[in-house]
């Protein structure tokens, strides 16, 4: 499940994980990304979903003499979910993992977004009582931008856009629980 900030696919990837009975994987992949790779998880996370940030030479000169953290995070985390793709039945939140998984067949491919104003009012509700409508967006359209950044940059593709999933849907039309027994319907 790729999602927009704020349009409730995390909520929908574990109600979606519980009633299918599948293992659950979101951050967590992060974490035993940084266990495989041998580095200090703060360092990770603090480095979650950003593309490099050097100009051309610089980042050919760099390439030369080492590989970015990065790229190192995103190797590690590619090799994460590829293993939890062959184990089986799971859902996974967010990484690009659409992308990472194109090429396992029975796999199910969904994309939640919503309208900017209805993510807005669900994070003030939620995840971002403490903070004024202007400060919700400004951090909504910073964590939007910085996964399209990141997902153009590793996988070569455009976040949000249809033909990279099976399935897309808006939360601010369709609710979270609809949108949970669309996908459980379609995975059965």
């Amino acid at each position: 499940i790729s999602r927009e900030f704020g349009a409730g696919g995390g909520e929908i990837g574990k109600k979606v994980a519980e009633i299918l009975g599948y293992e659950f994987y979101d951050k967590s992949i992060i974490i035993k990304a940084a266990s495989e790779i041998n580095m200090d998880v703060a360092n990770v996370l603090k480095n979650d979903e950003k593309a490099p940030i050097l100009s051309s030479f610089t980042q050919a000169l760099f390439d030369f003499y080492s590989t970015p953290i990065n790229e190192q995070i995103f190797d590690a985390q590619k090799k994460v979910i590829r293993k939890y793709g062959e184990h089986g039945n799971c859902v996974i939140v967010g990484r690009n993992a659409n992308s990472i998984l194109s090429q396992f067949d029975d796999s199910l491919h969904v994309f939640i977004h919503a309208d900017k104003y209805w993510r807005v009012q669900r994070l003030k509700n939620d995840q971002m009582k403490d903070q004024n409508e202007s400060k919700i967006t400004q951090e909504l359209e910073k964590i939007d931008k910085m996964r399209q950044k990141y997902c153009s940059y590793y996988t070569k593709t455009e976040f949000g856009t249809s033909k990279y999933y099976d399935l897309c849907l808006n939360t601010s039309k369709i609710s979270i629980d609809e949108c949970v027994n669309i996908i459980c319907n379609l995975a059965r």
